[in-house]
């Protein structure tokens, strides 16, 4: 369905002209974008040339696939108003901006809240589905510049509006206490909890978006002080890249990335200089997982620079991690390893005692062995992945039951790559019971990477029964 502009859409076709996609190929580009999320598109190059020649706007989500589309063939995200569809069904450029005022960020961030749930109510898959595909990794060029310029804000304290010569009363409902943040740390550490045993599709997790619209955001638009004010934007900074994680974990990719430059700047509002490295490291394992492996080198680099005598030694091993997986992706096999040599020594040389940060609990010698890994696995070292995939394996799995279940396809492919089909059936079929214990896209993808690894061997009647254990799994909505 369509309706009908008033002449030609001369800015869309200009663009077009920029990106040098025909019509044809951008039909093709915005029907592929659609089947991604689900969605079932038949344009062709006649309905292209309607949009441009005649002003036809098409409706539902087509215009943010088609900006989508173009932004990935110029390799920056595009807005509807440089296409000429500003006037569509509103899905709001929200969530993107990394504004350098503090009240500018609050108010960034709680639109962004709203919008979650309005998507949520609408069904579907709501604003969410209008948005597949626009996940742009240059976004997030803007957010990490200015973080590592200013990494925290002069001031947060905020005030209610009242009348010259008067303040506020210490008691008056409006302000936030450190009682009201604790409340919100508290749910964090509940959803870091489940998150790992069910996956971020699990109905608890998507309790994190609820609490941020209706618990976190009328706390950020209340009075505090400057010492609470920091402590309000760390715990909603927490709960934020947490929302941005499990939608990284569901396959709402769009959805992460908007989290994450929004976790990223309360951060800074926080002076947590290790929890924006955090979100930054989460922003390089999203780029990596979407094949921006040389953008992902740069956002784990960016969180390591800005931490070198702040953070924690286990902090600073995690971030080397993480530069590791990117260096890895990109097929640097030498930066790979000193990265993650560098990762391993900073890991011994953490205490018990160490003041590290309650969201790095998830982190020790056994998740170091499960990413080193995977990028040994990247590197077709297959030696390497076996020797790391059995310490990773070593660990009680009750906690991380995602975890573990990704570390059982790693060495399925370990195996697998070492000629060794049986332990590759084997560990790919109680890889293929522990993702159907949980919601996670992520996880899928895994197992549905490690079937088409073994399409070589598909007469074999193991690997038969194998895809057959999978079939349900891989039907399953998303």
């Amino acid at each position: 369905m369509s309706r009908e502009q008033r002449g030609p859409n001369e800015k869309l076709g200009t663009v077009l002209a920029l990106a040098g996609i025909s019509n044809a190929g951008l039909a093709r580009r915005v029907n592929d974008l659609g089947a991604q999320r689900g969605l079932t598109l038949r344009y062709d190059k006649t309905s292209v040339a309607r949009w441009v020649s005649k002003g036809m706007v098409p409706q539902g989500a087509a215009p943010h696939l088609i900006a989508a589309a173009i932004g990935a063939k110029l390799g920056r995200p595009v807005p509807l108003h440089e296409i000429g569809l500003a006037d569509a069904d509103p899905a709001p450029e929200v969530g993107l901006a990394f504004p350098r005022d503090v009240g500018a960020a609050v108010k960034s961030a709680t639109e962004l809240y709203r919008l979650d749930l309005a998507g949520r109510r609408a069904g579907s898959g709501g604003i969410w589905q209008s948005l597949a595909g626009s996940f742009a990794v240059s976004a997030y060029a803007t957010p990490a510049s200015r973080w590592l310029i200013t990494p925290a804000d002069s001031s947060v304290e905020r005030m209610p509006d009242l009348p010259p010569g008067e303040s506020a009363p210490e008691d008056a409902p409006t302000r936030v206490g450190h009682s009201d943040v604790a409340k919100l740390r508290e749910a964090a550490e509940d959803a870091r909890r489940w998150d790992s045993k069910y996956g971020g599709g699990d109905w608890r997790s998507s309790m994190v978006p609820e609490c941020l619209r209706v618990d976190a955001a009328p706390l950020l638009l209340s009075s505090y002080s400057d010492e609470v004010g920091r402590a309000l934007f760390g715990a909603t900074a927490e709960l934020t890249r947490l929302a941005g994680w499990m939608a990284f974990d569901t396959g709402q990719q769009e959805a992460a990335q908007r989290y994450y430059i929004q976790a990223l700047r309360l951060a800074r509002a926080a002076a947590d200089v290790p929890l924006g490295g955090y979100v930054l490291a989460s922003m390089s394992l999203q780029s990596i997982y979407r094949g921006f492996a040389d953008e992902g080198v740069d956002l784990a680099q960016a969180a390591l620079e800005r931490n070198r005598g702040l953070a924690t030694a286990r902090t600073m091993s995690f971030f080397r991690l993480v530069e590791a997986r990117a260096h890895a992706k990109a097929n640097d096999a030498v930066a790979a390893g000193a990265a993650l040599k560098a990762a391993e020594a900073w890991l011994e040389r953490s205490r018990d005692g160490d003041s590290d940060p309650t969201w790095l609990g998830f982190y020790s010698y056994d998740r170091f062995c499960a990413d080193a890994a995977e990028c040994y696995r990247d590197l077709k070292a297959p030696r390497q992945v076996r020797r790391f995939t059995e310490q990773a394996l070593s660990r009680p799995t009750e906690e991380f039951v995602r975890s573990h279940g990704l570390r059982l396809v790693v060495s399925a492919v370990a195996e697998l790559e070492s000629g060794n089909l049986d332990a590759a059936c084997a560990a790919g079929t109680r890889a293929v019971e522990v993702a159907g214990r949980i919601s996670s896209a992520r996880t899928t993808e895994y197992v549905r990477d490690l079937l088409h690894r073994l399409e070589p061997y598909g007469h074999e009647p193991r690997v038969a029964e194998l895809r057959e254990r999978a079939r349900p799994l891989l039907m399953a909505p998303a």
